[in-house]
């Protein structure tokens, strides 16, 4: 067994540490309320209470119905459900338009729908991240059934005016789901009020326990999915399988502590983000933050690091744990197709770093951090300088 030294961690955005607080209150469910939730007997019946208790308290921090919430084992199982699981067109082909920097759960699912034979078209992003407006209305001027764009996206923090983009969306006649993964306990958030009418996000982003997530849906528009999953009928017929309840419960705590401390501690990341891009503007030169004249999420940089690959700077930074792109593609060798989308070429994607803010993060950890890649880029561009000047 490897030991590792402490580092710091800006990664949030990847997967966050699940609040202790919250780890209390699961184990007791492992041990001493383990009754099956959709048993008659008392002890199942607790189980059922403590999760109706875990719908309500997601139900109020993302504004929706209490019966609209499903719970799900996470944002990539709900986003196959949102798309997949979609009633088509019985008079015609069914037509979805995503985002195209969309997360892989919901680039994955369009994609698969495609094969099966439905009209899937990626919508562009300007230079900034944000969906191009224009674009989108003249591709919902076609019948279309679907349209799923995020909320915020994970990589560069860049929020989309969904707002505005649900009322086009209706005024068409269509859906619109929005993964809202990366928003969810960092901004507030109301589905009602935002117009999206599914919306799926993750337990493990808020400081929950990781395996559990969120469908929320109307009645009226569950009535018409197809379950992924068969069986014993759960989750109002839409998520068979016995619930994960601990999970559930860690999650609804979680959504309560993210909705009580949202306004204070947004505020506070902000402070640390504006100050983290301060500081590595004045000691790194030649840098671009990605994204920037956009609304961003408050805890989210990413940054392009001129002559510096970033995986290079990721192996050479002691102190800090920093990534590249999204966790679930940060592992293969093509650049971030988030950025492509907003115009970055290759060179320029592939030297693009990013941090993700979380509540354990102090200003010291940004004063360590920016020292740590600032010698890591001073190291990997001289590196690569030296290379060059071999080959040529």
């Amino acid at each position: 067994m490897s030991t590792r030294l402490l580092v710091i961690y800006l990664d949030y955005n990847a997967t966050t540490p699940t609040d202790r607080r919250v780890v209390d209150a699961m184990i007791p469910i492992f041990t001493k309320h383990y009754g099956n939730p959709s048993s008659t007997h008392g002890s199942g019946a607790d189980a059922a209470d403590m999760i109706d208790d875990a719908r309500d308290s997601v139900s109020i921090l993302i504004d929706a119905n209490m019966g609209d919430v499903i719970f799900t084992s996470g944002a990539t199982e709900s986003n196959n459900m949102a798309i997949v699981g979609f009633p088509g067109n019985p008079d015609r082909e069914t037509r979805i338009l995503y985002g195209a920097t969309e997360h892989k759960s919901v680039i994955g699912p369009c994609q698969y729908m495609r094969g099966m034979g439905s009209d899937v078209v990626p919508v562009p992003v300007d230079s900034n991240g944000i969906i191009d407006i224009d674009v989108l209305a003249e591709e919902l001027d076609n019948p279309t059934d679907l349209v799923s764009i995020s909320l915020a996206n994970g990589e560069t923090g860049v929020i989309n005016p969904i707002k505005e983009i649900s009322k086009i969306v209706h005024d068409a006649g269509a859906i619109l789901h929005s993964d809202i993964t990366q928003a969810a306990g960092k901004i507030p958030i109301s589905i009602h009020d935002m117009g999206i009418d599914i919306a799926t996000c993750s337990s493990h982003k808020m400081y929950g326990p990781k395996g559990v997530g969120v469908f929320a849906a109307s009645r009226e528009i569950r009535k018409g999915m197809t379950p992924l999953v068969y069986g014993g009928g759960q989750e109002n017929g839409l998520r068979s399988g016995t619930e994960n309840a601990p999970g559930i419960v860690g999650f609804g705590l979680a959504c309560e502590i993210a909705y009580r401390r949202m306004s204070e501690e947004s505020a506070r990341q902000h402070i640390l983000r504006d100050n983290f891009e301060t500081r590595l503007k004045s000691t790194i030169p030649d840098i671009t933050i990605n994204g920037e004249f956009a609304e961003r999420l408050p805890n989210t940089s990413n940054i392009r690091i001129n002559g510096a690959l970033a995986d290079a700077i990721l192996v050479n930074t002691k102190n800090v744990e920093i990534s590249s792109g999204s966790a679930c593609s940060s592992s293969t060798m093509e650049p971030s197709h988030v950025l492509v989308a907003m115009g970055l070429d290759r060179t320029a994607a592939d030297e693009s770093i990013r941090i993700s803010i979380g509540r354990n993060t102090t200003m010291k950890d940004i004063e360590v951090a920016v020292e740590d890649i600032a010698q890591a880029v001073q190291y990997v561009r001289k590196k690569e300088a030296e290379i060059t000047e071999r080959l040529t």
